[in-house]
């Protein structure tokens, strides 16, 4: 198969366009070259070529097509799929998308049926019919990666038992957490990752087939059958919203966008966590690169792409909604422009997931680094102030007590549990809370980062995880 179609001449012989007949001349060149599509649309034959069976069976089922013509049309297209599918079919300078050169093949295949295939139909819910077909089954493959993603994460959390790390704010060490807890955040965020994509499905899940160019059609065709034969749950309520809005395909890029976000903010973690200042975690070669220059280096990649082409995906959804700003119903040729940043943005969210699933699956976790710095004294700073209220103290005199307290340990004169086991409104008990390990222990209250509420949450997280598990491998 040419995979550069567009690359071919353009054609001077005006009869090969779908819309010669309004036309005395051709076409220009730079007018093809400008508006071909083919190019990126390409990957969408095998949903085009789904919509054009419904769509014969709805000229049949309409009456508007015979049996054997119907018949014949059906080979020409299982043939025209084999020919797609084998690299064996031929484009022509002509073929300015895909939906040309398929329909254009069938004709030739099947002669004069061929040239009834399109009758009721125009390329306008042709195309939105084929894109809506193609992001159901690619966002579904996204879902399923997420998942792959949070199964790691769930594992790794599991096997990470009492290990526990520092807490950032402002990237600046806070409390301890346990090192599950931690994975688990990203867990969440990307459990409601898959619930936007399952409420996005449902908006994608309408059949535009039937609008025709715009306004439907004077022929008796019959959408809801087109729908039931293509899977549809839906059928669209107005031909004009139908061809001329594309909200669905920017709240699936905002979706996408989110994962990649998502993804972005873990890479960034582990960048921070591989370096040799954070020593939290070793990266397994295989998720590694080298340099060209220093032969000591081994770098976080993946971790670094998945931060970068963050930016590159947001670019796609911006992109979009600025093209979409200022169009008037119904169609536009601008909304050909919906496919590029769809595709681009669903390529790289697909194959970020699979590389940070990897990678995170065969990491090596360091836990004395880890748990080193987390037990610096100033992280029991929390607890201290906490025993006081707990002994009636109002919290900020609390507060002010132990800020006190850190700042004088923080000039040298003394450690900061030995300044806290002289004070006298806290003492040995209190100087207990400092040492290594015993902080993260007092976090019990729900949703916290002790092992008491993390045991809950791991459970938590397994039964929603299972749920997720069964919805992706039941809605495909």
């Amino acid at each position: 198969m040419n995979t550069n179609p567009h690359d071919a001449p353009m054609p001077d012989d005006h009869s090969k366009t779908l819309w010669h007949g309004r036309f005395e001349g051709g076409p220009a060149a730079e007018l093809m070259a400008f508006t071909e599509s083919l190019s990126f649309d390409l990957r969408l034959w095998p949903d085009d070529i789904a919509g054009s069976r419904a769509h014969v069976r709805g000229l049949a089922h309409a009456g508007l097509v015979s049996g054997p013509e119907r018949d014949a049309i059906l080979v020409a297209l299982d043939q025209v799929a084999d020919e797609m599918r084998s690299g064996a079919f031929v484009f022509q300078p002509s073929d300015e998308d895909v939906h040309t050169a398929v329909e254009r093949r069938v004709t030739e295949l099947a002669g004069p049926a061929g040239g009834k295939l399109h009758t009721g139909r125009s390329r306008n819910d042709q195309s939105a019919t084929d894109v809506r077909l193609w992001v159901m089954r690619e966002l579904r493959v996204v879902a399923e990666r997420i998942v792959d993603l949070q199964r790691v994460l769930l594992a790794r959390a599991g096997d990470a038992g009492q290990v526990y790390l520092p807490g950032y704010t402002h990237m600046q060490r806070a409390q301890p957490v346990l090192l599950a807890h931690h994975l688990l955040a990203h867990g969440w965020a990307l459990t409601r990752d898959l619930e936007r994509i399952r409420d996005t499905l449902r908006r994608v899940d309408v059949s535009p087939l039937g609008a025709a160019a715009l306004a439907g059609s004077s022929l008796p065709l019959d959408p809801a059958f087109t729908a039931s034969e293509l899977g549809f749950t839906a059928v669209f309520e107005n031909s004009l919203d139908a061809v001329g809005s594309r909200d669905h395909i920017a709240e699936v890029l905002f979706d996408l966008t989110m994962v990649a976000i998502n993804l972005s903010r873990l890479g960034e973690e582990w960048v921070l966590w591989t370096s040799e200042e954070f020593g939290f975690a070793k990266l397994d070669d295989g998720y590694a690169t080298g340099s060209s220059m220093l032969p000591q280096k081994k770098n976080p990649d993946i971790a670094e792409l998945a931060r970068g082409k963050a930016g590159r995906i947001i670019g796609d959804l911006t992109g979009f909604l600025a093209t979409m700003k200022g169009l008037p119903l119904s169609y536009n040729r601008d909304y050909q422009e919906d496919k590029e940043p769809l595709f681009d943005a669903m390529d790289q969210v697909r194959l970020g997931l699979g590389a940070m699933t990897g990678m995170i699956a065969t990491a090596t976790f360091v836990p004395e680094r880890m748990q080193a710095a987390a037990d610096s004294e100033s992280g029991s700073a929390t607890d201290l102030a906490e025993w006081l209220v707990l002994r009636g103290i109002p919290f900020r005199e609390a507060h002010a007590i132990v800020g006190a307290l850190v700042r004088e340990a923080l000039g040298g004169t003394a450690s900061l549990r030995e300044l806290v086991a002289g004070h006298p409104l806290l003492g040995a008990e209190a100087a207990a809370l400092v040492a290594p390990g015993v902080a993260v222990t007092r976090r019990t209250t729900p949703g916290g980062a002790g092992p008491v509420p993390v045991a809950v949450q791991m459970q938590r997280f397994t039964e929603s995880l299972g749920e997720w598990s069964r919805w992706v491998g039941t809605s495909r």
